[in-house]
């Protein structure tokens, strides 16, 4: 997987554009900028722009090639962000030490996903939000009609609102809802699809 990666950032593309993901930029706005922390975040759109926004950045990904496209994109930006190589088995932070976590497009299989998501909430504050978008159940029929709208291929790895809602046991949700949009994220994430979308509190 980690070789699956590092080719999908080889090269001067951003292989999901450089603006932010929509529903992540709606939702960090609507917030008080502090501490963020974002797991896969991939080539950095999401940790530059809330950055930009005055939060505190933490991000990290295995991928070194990510690694560099973000940095130079926060160099391009005139922002600083906090990313390390690693995956979420490798990065130790304080319990309650976040504002915010961004989950966008970071598909754990079930086999983990229950896991690391209670791992990723103990560096959460109580009162503190979790901002997630991920493709859904239904993604795999749209990707059938059109591959180029990309995500996992397998079930395992797709969102639900019964998953969440057990991952995320005792967080109050304001927004959780599954909902087919149009994907324009650079060259990987194009055309209509289903994505599970939630802002809930800690």
């Amino acid at each position: 997987m980690k070789e699956f990666w590092e080719v999908r950032y080889d090269g001067p593309d951003y292989a999901y554009g450089k603006k932010p993901n929509v529903y992540f930029k709606q939702q960090i706005d609507t917030l008080t900028p502090g501490k963020i922390l974002l797991p896969a975040e991939g080539e950095g759109r999401n940790a530059v722009y809330a950055a930009e926004k005055g939060w505190e950045v933490y991000a990290y990904d295995f991928s070194t090639n990510a690694h560099k496209k973000a940095m130079a994109l926060a160099r391009e930006k005139c922002v600083e962000i906090k990313y390390q190589i690693a995956s979420l088995s490798q990065i130790v932070f304080e319990e309650n030490f976040f504002d915010a976590i961004a989950l966008i497009y970071v598909h754990f299989p079930d086999a983990v996903r229950t896991q690391n998501h209670h791992r990723l909430s103990t560096f959460l504050r109580k009162g503190g939000t979790v901002i997630l978008e991920a493709f859904s159940g239904s993604h795999l029929k749209y990707q059938k009609i059109n591959p180029s709208v990309g995500g996992p291929k397998l079930p395992a790895q797709l969102y639900t609102e019964g998953k969440l809602k057990k991952d995320f046991d005792g967080f109050h949700f304001l927004d959780l809802k599954e909902e087919e949009i149009t994907l324009e994220e650079g060259n990987y994430h194009r055309g209509t699809t289903k994505v599970m979308r939630m802002h809930a509190l800690k």
